[in-house]
């Protein structure tokens, strides 16, 4: 007597009939039409990407073997011969220090209460959803609000004086930045928190050590490497911010601090690379090789400023 067959894997069932269903499925042209277009979109993005630079790099090329390094040393001018840098860099570093002291301490402390101490309730989950929103909010936005809170807010006093800001100054600008890049800065470091092992805590928590224990010495450090990314990268957006610190009175021309103290200088009339980027641009056309060199000096201070994020996420990333 033969004996019975044994029972058929319905796994190897299952693969058969799918791979008779691929086998006998016609040729998706569509997917095939849609790809193609998805190809040609990347390639016109990618030509009008290299057709900007290419005109920036031609005009600030002419620039570089004119006046080599005098270009970024020298500070605003009315003759484009001798027209500078300096004074919109010094202004853009001035106000990435105000995100610095301000936006990333309350940024990275409201996403440690949020994922280590606050409640899973509706709250907590509302003001996540909102902080999220307040990313994709436009930049102008920003401005006006800095405009109607630090600037005419808290900077006029009863005699519409400098107040506690100095008005359109720039302690109005950082601050105005320092809001605008804080949900950027509270979700970065979110998720690097929220990457961190569940079994860590855990271990922590196994060996009596108390919540802030657990989160200063155990949580924090695993997390630095992804929150240190996200603030570079909030920094980077703050650099290339124009139109909060326009609407803000950011100056676009020439000017002189004269013999000012730093505190006056805070209170006083400021100008960033943005913002002289703009008033270049506005000016005739013996403007345009000088307004393209210091696009090209605002270019190459975000991408270094991106690159060191993606070097500082490659070099301290943990695998769980």
């Amino acid at each position: 007597m033969a004996a019975a067959a044994p029972p058929a894997n319905p796994a190897s069932i299952t693969t058969l009939a799918v791979e008779r269903s691929l086998a006998s499925r016609k040729r998706d042209w569509l997917g095939q039409v849609f790809q193609v277009v998805l190809l040609l979109s990347l390639i016109l993005s990618l030509a009008i990407i290299v057709f900007l630079l290419s005109n920036v790099l031609g005009g600030a090329w002419r620039v570089w073997t004119d006046r080599g390094t005098d270009f970024l040393t020298e500070g605003g001018s009315r003759q484009a011969e001798a027209a500078g840098v300096w004074q919109g860099i010094r202004g853009t570093l001035t106000l990435v220090g105000f995100v610095v002291l301000l936006a990333f301490p309350i940024g990275i402390a409201s996403a440690i209460y949020l994922e280590e101490y606050a409640p899973d309730n509706t709250l907590t989950k509302f003001i996540n959803v909102n902080i999220r929103n307040l990313t994709g909010v436009p930049s102008v936005v920003y401005g006006l609000l800095g405009l109607a809170v630090f600037v005419r807010t808290f900077g006029l006093d009863r005699n519409d004086e400098g107040g506690l800001t100095g008005g359109k100054s720039v302690i109005s600008a950082g601050l105005t930045l320092a809001v605008l890049v804080l949900p950027i800065v509270i979700i970065t470091s979110a998720e690097a928190i929220r990457a961190v092992p569940r079994s860590i805590r855990e271990a922590g928590y196994g060996v009596g050590a108390s919540r802030w224990e657990v989160t200063r010495m155990l949580v924090l450090p695993s997390a630095a490497p992804g929150i240190l990314t996200g603030t570079v990268l909030a920094i980077s957006r703050a650099m290339g911010e124009a139109a909060p610190i326009l609407l803000i009175g950011a100056n676009t021309g020439f000017f002189s601090s004269g013999n000012q103290s730093f505190v006056e200088q805070l209170q006083g009339t400021f100008t960033a690379l943005p913002a002289v980027i703009f008033g270049w641009a506005r000016e005739t056309s013996e403007f345009r090789d000088v307004t393209a060199a210091a696009i090209f000096v605002l270019l190459v201070i975000t991408v270094l400023a991106n690159g060191t994020a993606v070097w500082l996420r490659n070099r301290f990333e943990k695998q769980w």
